[in-house]
């Protein structure tokens, strides 16, 4: 169990979105936050209290969560004296990152020095099995993007919690580091063996009630050169009844692919259709979702409009918006009468 509250460590992250992971957790669970820590030269900020160790200590924090997720995924030598301060402060230390706390030899002799737990959230804790491919009941609904980090765990999270309002079963489906922390449960689906991903997440998403609906967190794009291999084990093994489309407007090349510019929204309409009716010929595309962040108000609807007209799909922002139509377009799918 990690316990909480949380001190959100941001390191020396070089920009707003290197901090996706102490962002998303400051977002969702705001009660189990003390505050965050920062080093000299960091350019993510949370807007919520900048604490020492010591002073998030006092304030409560038990764990210390390392909430950058940074390229490669591997704890920086700049790193290290802080979170050693953390362990011998009386904090958990709990990461994300491929680069596993507990084989870090230092970090490793701190912990035990003072008898702290590291937590590495993306260890594979169990055998996973190979997927068979077989329908399974309920309904399931997969974020996939144009690129990485565009929104397909915030699409997840406000859809899970606009059905839940409306008393609609329906669970989110964490498949990542930052919605693992959340969630407080899930598949680290980066870290299985390739052979076993789209197994996991068959079992991540097991037959359920005829009304339920899986909400799956997505990972990385089809077109993305880096991460395509784990988003296609989310499309087989997730055997999604409903996709929704994630997108930036304002992002013009892939996340750390500089020489690659993003797919257009129906480009990924048409291959992730494809890909999913392999496993699950009913499948629809029921909407899609837009981080319009880097927009402004004007410009925001204007999109929004354009692109509903352009695909006659419902196109919100669910940070500026809401996903009530969104909802609203997979109720129609498994619900008589909606």
């Amino acid at each position: 169990m990690i316990h909480k509250p949380y001190l959100l460590f941001l390191g020396d992250a070089h920009d707003q979105l290197a901090a996706k992971v102490a962002q998303g957790i400051r977002d969702w669970r705001p009660q189990d936050v003390v505050g965050q820590l920062r080093l000299p030269g960091c350019q993510a900020d949370l807007k919520i209290n900048d604490l020492t160790v010591a002073e998030a200590v006092s304030a409560g924090a038990r764990t210390m969560v390392v909430g950058v997720a940074n390229r490669g995924g591997v704890i920086s030598p700049a790193w290290k004296s802080t979170l050693i301060e953390a362990v011998e402060s009386e904090m958990d230390l709990a990461s994300g990152l491929h680069n596993y706390l507990r084989d870090e030899p230092d970090l490793l002799r701190a912990s035990k020095a003072n008898g702290r737990q590291l937590h590495d959230v993306r260890q594979v804790s169990q055998a996973y099995p190979i997927a068979n491919g077989q329908p399974r009941s309920g309904w399931r609904c997969l974020a996939v993007g144009t690129d990485v980090s565009v929104g397909k765990m915030y699409t997840t999270l406000a859809l899970q919690r606009e059905l839940a309002a409306r008393n609609v079963k329906a669970t989110f489906r964490a498949t990542g580091q930052t919605g693992i922390l959340i969630e407080g449960d899930g598949v680290p689906l980066d870290a299985v063996v390739a052979d076993f991903m789209a197994g996991s997440i068959e079992y991540l998403t097991p037959e359920n009630d005829p009304d339920h609906w899986d909400l799956i967190e997505g990972q990385g794009s089809l077109f993305h050169a880096s991460y395509s291999g784990v988003t296609l084990a989310l499309v087989h093994g997730g055997q999604p009844d409903a996709l929704i489309l994630c997108h930036d407007p304002a992002r013009e090349t892939m996340r750390g692919l500089p020489g690659y510019a993003l797919p257009a929204l129906e480009d990924l309409r048409d291959l992730s259709l494809r890909m999913a009716r392999i496993v699950n010929p009913r499948c629809e595309v029921v909407g899609v979702s837009v981080n319009t962040s880097g927009l402004s108000a004007e410009k925001a609807e204007a999109y929004v409009r354009r692109t509903s007209n352009a695909l006659h799909l419902p196109v919100t922002d669910p940070i500026r918006y809401g996903v009530g139509d969104l909802a609203d377009a997979l109720l129609a799918m498994s619900v008589p009468g909606n």
